[in-house]
């Protein structure tokens, strides 16, 4: 009665609208709205539990039919005229009717199989690899990378178009003067030609994973993808700051020609590098200045004497427990952009040097950002890192390098 009551109600708004549309206001066509959700609710409600009780109905009635049939599926062998018949059913007992529709209950409705049609079993450990869960940690475990330790130290700027530093060698000069008189007048020059301009050099760093992994995959999974990216664009960064060519990307460090007299050659790490490149280092631009160099090659130094046979390097801990390595007094920063010393490293090839960082300059037009797009030709889920970034070093009396001789 409540479903008739239901679709009479319906068909009621249904033909209010059609007669009355044009009149209904915005207020009363929501509250039609909300009372036919409401009516269609009620009536899946109903017609769920007819159809629940109906099914019901029926498994119980189909339960009773099976297991009447099933207690009268094996006649007892004792005629003897009747033993060869009831042998014959035993040896295939699961191609009887009776069997057919025990187990169609069970597939169905989960009814046990009686157990006449059931062996003796016993579940052992190696039959649960299926059934039990296995637990994931929500973290992914990867090789460990170092980087990080060039990007804090330079300048960072971030003027967008082109940046131009101007650079002047010429500087002026106080004269002593007698009482009363004056000096020339003297002029701050800049060439035209030593202006350092700053292109535009892109740096992209793009993951992609199709559609179904990225609906089904752990949190970490998610996580992880974009630690990669930011970990890979300040791995690319660090390493043009200090090897790259200058081509498609920032120039490095060492593609840089240092000043008159601080391009050094060493046949293997020894103290005398150390002194002879502390001697070319000019004394206006000790300040700042530290050793860059890969672990391998301040371990060749760190066991290096002086004639009194004291180490020359020193590996102390600073306050957060870090190592705060040094060499002579001198910090180092050890990084993997430098090649480290071997026998066959390649002449020329630089392993070491000094340089105050605050000399390369940074400028970032557009800072690294993180977006998620779909690719709708193939529906994969792509995960982008970019950047605007160039580089170069606009002083280079610091720097003084360590090349392998012959």
């Amino acid at each position: 009665m409540r479903l008739a009551a239901i679709e009479a109600r319906l068909a009621a708004i249904a033909s209010e609208i059609e007669s009355r549309g044009a009149e209904l206001t915005a207020d009363q066509l929501s509250a039609l709205e909300t009372e036919v959700n409401d009516l269609k609710t009620e009536r899946a409600g109903i017609l769920a539990a007819n159809e629940q009780r109906s099914n019901l109905l029926s498994s119980i009635a189909e339960g009773r039919e099976a297991g009447a049939t099933v207690t009268r599926s094996f006649p007892s062998p004792s005629t003897p005229a009747e033993g060869d018949e009831a042998r014959a059913l035993d040896d295939d007992r699961y191609a009887t009717v009776e069997y057919r529709r025990a187990f169609m209950a069970y597939a169905l409705r989960g009814t046990p199989i009686p157990a006449e049609y059931r062996a003796d079993a016993l579940t052992k450990t190696t039959d649960v690899g299926a059934v039990i869960p296995t637990t994931v940690l929500n973290k992914i475990v990867e090789k460990l990378e170092a980087v990080g330790m060039i990007l804090p130290l330079v300048t960072r700027t971030a003027y967008r178009g082109g940046l131009a530093i101007p650079v002047s060698t010429a500087k002026p000069v106080a004269t002593w003067v007698n009482e009363g008189a004056g000096s020339d007048k003297q002029k701050k020059t800049v060439a035209k030609d030593g202006m350092i301009t700053f292109a535009y050099h892109k740096l992209r760093c793009a993951v992609a994973v199709s559609l179904e992994v990225d609906t089904m995959a752990m949190s970490a999974f998610e996580a992880t993808l974009i630690n990669n990216a930011v970990e890979a664009m300040t791995k690319a960064i660090e390493q043009a700051i200090v090897s790259g060519d200058g081509t498609g990307k920032p120039k490095g460090i060492l593609a840089e020609t240092p000043a008159t007299g601080q391009a050094l050659t060493s046949g293997a790490p020894s103290y005398a590098d150390l002194i002879n490149a502390e001697a070319a280092l000019p004394q206006a631009y000790e300040n700042g200045a530290v050793w860059c160099m890969s672990k391998k090659t301040f371990m060749s130094y760190y066991g290096l004497q002086d004639e009194t046979g004291q180490p020359i390097g020193r590996v102390n801990y600073g306050l957060a427990g870090k190592p705060e390595r040094s060499l002579l007094g001198r910090p180092v920063v050890v990084c993997d952009y430098v090649p480290s010393y071997a026998s066959g490293l390649a002449t020329g090839q630089v392993f070491a040097f000094l340089f105050n960082f605050a000399d390369y300059v940074l400028n970032t037009n557009y800072q690294m950002g993180i977006k998620k797009y779909e690719d709708n030709d193939t529906d994969d889920l792509v995960t982008k890192a970019i950047m605007l970034v160039d580089g170069k070093v606009v002083d280079n009396n610091s720097l003084v390098t360590i090349a392998k001789s012959a």
